[in-house]
This record gives C-alpha cells, structure tokens and sequence, in this order.
C-alpha cells in the first residue's frame, strides 16, 4: 500500500508540473461517463460492464463516445468553432498541382518508351524469326542444287543409270504452284479435255472384230509355210532361181573406199 501511495503522489506531482493552464477550445478534453442506456433510462457504470462480453465492451464505448459529442458540440458552436466540413472542401495536397503534373508526365513517358521497348522487341525477333527462315530455305535450295549435281555427276560418269532426280526436281520447283501429280488427278481432266471429250465422245468398248479368239487361236488349217517364210513361187530365198532379186543394200566400207580410188 505505502508504494502505490507514493506512486500515486509522484504522478500527481508529475501532472502538476506539466499542466498549462490553457483555453479548453485549445485542449478539448472532455471527461464523462456513458450516457444513459435508452432501455433502462440508467446510465451505465463500469462495474455493471461485463469485459469478457464484447457487445457489451464496445456498447459502453460507444455511449461514452456519446456523452462526449453531446457535451462538446454545444460549446463548440457557443466558441462559434465550425464543426462540419463545407461541401466545396478539398484537403490540402502536399505537392502542388504543377509537381504533380509533371510527376503524371514523366510516369507517362516512362509507360510509352516501355511501350515502344516492346514493340522493338516485337519487330527484331519477327526479323530475326524472317531472317532464320530465309536462311533455312536458301541452305535447302543449296543442298537440292547440290545432290541434283553430284546425281548428274554420277550419271555422267556411268555410276547411274537413273534420272529420277529430273523428275524430283521438276515436281518440287512446279509443287508450290500446280500442286502434285496425284492432287491434278483428283481435279479432273482441264478444260480441253473436257471439251475434246463433249465433241468426240469418250471413246468406250470397240466392237472386237480384229481380236482373236480361243477358236481361231486354235484354227490352223490356212496357215501357208511357203507364203509364211517367203517361199512361194516368185519369191524366192537369197539367190533363188527365178526368184525376185534381193534388195539393192548399201555396200560395206572396203567395197565404197575401193569404188572411191576407182574412180580417181
């Protein structure tokens, strides 16, 4: 007991010293209790406060907060001290307006260069992606002209007997354009085609007249030898008696180079 008394006057005396005596509109204290609780028309002490019930707590708060707005207000407006704020009021900025304007310019700038950082960055690797894909059609091109001239090489020196490389290459330069053989296909004919076919028709089966049969295969009976093998009369063999004379022939190389000094 004896230390909480000497406590208790050491604050005191602490309290006395620093206390000014000041204007209350200077200070604004204001010390009172809770206002009286509208249901019971009591006002509410702390002792009949529970602290372990939160609405309770934070209700006698609140009525104490009360009871101090409703003893300050009325001598405010008796010290004529305004206690509402007017509806043009604008709090007072801590940069001016101008700071601020040029703050709202430079994060403006600072977001376009961003901007066109990107977009930069956009186009070079489009140009460079561009620039990758030339390079790998012109390495392509380079290696078809390549293996088409070591084929034609080979070819040349009878290492190969095949020109399909031709075909190849025709079929790739012309791919792009007219597409490939089977693709053509399944188009249809062109338009002469068609037209030749609406004039002449498209052809069909033939009546068979000339094509041989199991039964004439198999006929035998106007077979000739002599007629066959050009031995008939009248048309007899190399040197044949009677016989048609052979062929006028081109005479060999020493027959035409003696004719030759014959004749000088």
């Amino acid at each position: 007991p004896g230390s909480v008394l000497l406590s208790q006057d050491g604050l005191k005396q602490c309290l006395a010293e620093f206390r000014q005596q000041l204007a209350w509109v200077e200070r604004l204290d204001v010390t009172l209790g809770p206002v009286a609780d509208p249901v019971s028309q009591n006002a509410s002490t702390s002792d009949a406060v529970d602290p372990e019930n939160d609405f309770q707590r934070e209700m006698s708060f609140y009525r104490q907060a009360q009871a101090a707005v409703l003893e300050a207000l009325p001598r405010l407006r008796k010290l004529q001290v305004p206690t509402r704020r007017p509806d043009d009021y604008f709090a007072e900025m801590a940069k001016s307006d101008q700071q601020m304007q040029k703050i709202r310019q430079k994060l403006k700038s600072k977001q376009e260069a961003m901007e066109r950082s990107e977009k930069a960055k956009q186009l070079r690797a489009m140009r460079k992606y561009g620039k990758k894909v030339q390079v790998e059609v012109l390495q392509r091109r380079q290696k078809e002209k390549k293996n088409m001239l070591n084929a034609v090489k080979k070819y040349q020196k009878g290492l190969s007997d095949k020109l399909d490389f031709l075909d190849e290459e025709q079929t790739s330069s012309q791919g792009n354009k007219k597409g490939s053989a089977s693709q053509r296909t399944k188009k249809g004919p062109n338009a002469k085609r068609r037209y030749k076919n609406q004039k002449f028709g498209f052809g069909g089966k033939k009546k068979g007249s000339k094509w041989n049969t199991k039964e004439s295969f198999n006929d035998v009976s106007s077979f000739q030898a002599k007629v066959a093998h050009n031995k008939g009369p009248g048309k007899g063999g190399r040197g044949g008696k009677g016989g048609k004379k052979a062929l006028n022939k081109r005479p060999g190389k020493r027959a035409r180079q003696k004719m030759k000094n014959r004749a000088r």
